[in-house]
């Protein structure tokens, strides 16, 4: 191990001058036996303005928190009501109020989502082919689950199917306004399917 040496007077004059010019990176610096002990003659930058954090601070001995749960997806039913008016609105208000009744049902509920497809899509375009206009599609609220994962879970794999399966092809073509059913009918687990004429 070699040992160490002090430094010459010339040494320590040429370090100080490399010591002036040097600036802190990481906050504010500690204290040196080697750095100048006279003052600076460049101001200090302004400290940077901190940002909030986005948690509250934790303390130790503070029991944990329950994470909050927020669903980012606008609720089902507020998408259908969304959706623009494609029918007649007499007959939509009579529908939304349970005044018409639906010609024809078919319950999925209890059915996989690789079962449910195929019916449905069977169902919906026998009953335009029949002439039918108003048909209800029940498909049960789901079972309620406990979520403990960080992605929350939506309730009712079927129910929130459902209405894509109705826009996209081939039944897209053949359905003209899919709604919420009347309590009556079924509610939040059953769709009025108003359908195309031929």
């Amino acid at each position: 191990m070699a040992r160490r040496r002090s430094l010459s007077p010339e040494e320590q004059d040429l370090w100080r001058s490399v010591a002036r010019t040097a600036r802190a990176m990481h906050g504010p610096s500690l204290p040196c036996a080697l750095q100048p002990t006279e003052p600076s003659s460049t101001p200090d930058p302004a400290p940077l303005a901190h940002a909030k954090p986005r948690l509250s601070p934790f303390h130790l001995g503070e029991r944990t928190r329950v994470p909050e749960r927020r669903d980012i997806a606008p609720a089902l039913p507020d998408v259908l009501d969304q959706a623009p008016l494609r029918m007649d609105a007499g007959t939509h208000a009579k529908m939304t109020r349970g005044k018409l009744q639906p010609e024809a049902r078919i319950d999925l509920h209890g059915m996989t989502l690789a079962e449910a497809h195929p019916e449905l899509i069977r169902f919906i375009l026998n009953a335009q082919s029949q002439g039918l206009r108003l048909v209800l599609v029940i498909t049960g609220k789901g079972k309620r689950r406990e979520d403990t994962g960080p992605i929350p879970q939506r309730v009712g794999a079927l129910r929130h199917q459902v209405p894509h399966w109705l826009h996209l092809p081939p039944l897209g073509p053949a359905v003209l306004q899919v709604s919420e059913a009347h309590l009556k009918h079924g509610g939040g687990g059953a769709y009025y399917v108003y359908l195309r004429r031929r």
